[in-house]
């Protein structure tokens, strides 16, 4: 877990590591990086699960994607054509939803094609339940695996990657959060 515990104490980290353990398992290459991000957000899992299960809407609370375009129904296999918002090194990128876990909150997906820099990447994002501050929270945990461009290393390659991540969970957070003060504590249909 890359020392992004966001402010975990002791028994937070145990639970991040076991989760890590569990549902983050990657295959790493010689050429490729691996890492993991943690957040911790102020919303209930069923909210914030309604967010992140929609493959078909990562433009809801990532901020770099513009559009996507899904093909099919939300099945594992379905393909989307996401578009990317200017300022970074990309335009588009293909996606396959790899797994899709109502009942344990968990979300894989593997980038297939477009016009990037982050060729064989895969990702998984699991929610957990947590309490904070006295209420319903998430703990969620994003890890990934992916080649090191040739001239980068792996450290540059993760640091980037674990940016990108970390400004989509910040979003995710916002936007949880911002519901979740509404008092729309229920899963939100998008």
């Amino acid at each position: 877990m890359n020392g992004n515990s966001n402010g975990f104490g002791s028994a937070g980290a145990v639970a991040a590591t076991e989760f890590l353990r569990r549902r983050h398992r990657h295959e790493t290459g010689e050429n490729q990086c691996s890492s993991a991000v943690v957040k911790r957000i102020k919303a209930p899992v069923p909210l914030v699960w309604s967010l992140v299960r929609r493959f078909d809407q990562p433009q809801k609370y990532k901020p770099f994607v513009s559009q996507c375009v899904a093909q099919g129904s939300l099945e594992i296999g379905s393909l989307r054509e996401v578009d990317v918002k200017s300022g970074l090194p990309a335009t588009t990128s293909t996606e396959r939803l790899e797994l899709l876990d109502d009942d344990e909150h968990i979300l894989s997906i593997r980038i297939i094609g477009g016009d990037h820099r982050l060729k064989n990447y895969s990702s998984i994002i699991s929610l957990h339940p947590e309490i904070i501050d006295g209420r319903p929270g998430t703990l969620v945990i994003e890890s990934f695996v992916v080649d090191v461009p040739e001239g980068n290393t792996k450290d540059e390659t993760c640091y980037f990657v674990e940016a990108l991540i970390k400004c989509n969970l910040k979003s995710l957070a916002d936007v949880s959060e911002g519901l979740a003060v509404q008092d729309r504590t229920e899963p939100i249909d998008l």
